[in-house]
């Protein structure tokens, strides 16, 4: 099942078939066992046909969150560790990157509150003091405000690795500003845990030329997905529920960096395609 938040309303594909409802998009999600819930609203919602969801959808949809923040977790996966070192071995950091990818506790940190997050076909920022500068494509939980992971979606966490690389406690500044980070196109509900033999796929559009393009597995991931959900919500409350991003490890070769209109491609079987253009972020 999946869920589309839209200026025309929140649309639920299941089984084939679409169908319209205008339910509050938080109350909405934060319901408990909502594959279950989303099924029963079908009955009173509007069906459309392909024609009117496809419309919809091209135009009008939004990032999947409205009161959310949303969330990181770091160096979960092995190639995450391994670039994270690469780029800080001249100042002395990369030791960190080694001992947090082995400790119990993950790294997580803070990235955007809902106004800073683009959705799909938006644009997405590098900062103009940054010479680095990836897209980070990521599995992202929507974990409701009971601490239980309810939906995915699909992530871009923007990163400006020259930052992080002068110091790891730049992180904030390469990680946390404006548009920083993209959400969607959707709320993929499964009937059951999220299968973690799916693939991430990155490709990054350049010129209408292939600059990277590269996949992984999700169970190349270090940790579980319950995993972070509950260090995240361990000494936190989130009234509205929150976003997860949990990692990438696609990560672009070190001579690549985002350019002024690169167009970012992030697909995850069964949820789908997330695409932003890249722009450099405005004075």
């Amino acid at each position: 099942m999946h869920l589309y938040r839209t200026s025309k309303g929140n649309i639920i594909s299941y089984n084939g078939n679409v169908y319209l409802n205008n339910s509050e998009w938080t109350s909405l999600i934060n319901r408990s066992g909502l594959h279950d819930y989303l099924s029963s609203l079908i009955s009173s919602s509007q069906k459309i046909d392909a024609a009117q969801f496809r419309e919809i959808v091209s135009q009008n949809t939004l990032p999947p969150l409205t009161q959310q923040e949303v969330w990181a977790a770091g160096v979960t996966y092995l190639r995450s560790r391994d670039a994270r070192m690469e780029e800080s071995k001249d100042t002395g950091g990369s030791d960190c990157y080694e001992k947090v990818y082995t400790a119990d506790r993950p790294e997580l940190f803070f990235k955007a509150m809902p106004h800073r997050v683009s959705g799909p076909g938006e644009e997405v920022y590098i900062r103009r003091d940054s010479t680095w500068n990836v897209p980070e494509p990521e599995l992202a939980l929507f974990i409701n405000n009971s601490g239980t992971i309810q939906a995915y979606t699909v992530g871009n966490d923007m990163s400006s690795r020259s930052i992080e690389g002068e110091n790891p406690l730049y992180l904030p500044q390469a990680k946390m500003y404006e548009r920083s980070v993209a959400l969607g196109p959707c709320l993929y509900i499964p009937s059951k845990p999220f299968d973690r033999n799916s693939s991430i796929t990155l490709r990054i559009e350049r010129d209408n030329n292939t600059a990277y393009e590269g996949s992984v597995k999700v169970d190349k991931m270090k940790r579980t997905l319950e995993e972070l959900a509950k260090w995240l919500f361990a000494e936190l409350k989130f009234p509205y529920g929150s976003f997860l991003l949990t990692g990438t490890g696609l990560v672009p070769p070190d001579h690549f960096t985002l350019q002024h209109g690169d167009v970012v491609h992030i697909t995850i079987e069964n949820i789908g395609t997330l695409s932003n253009t890249v722009k450099v972020s405005p004075p």
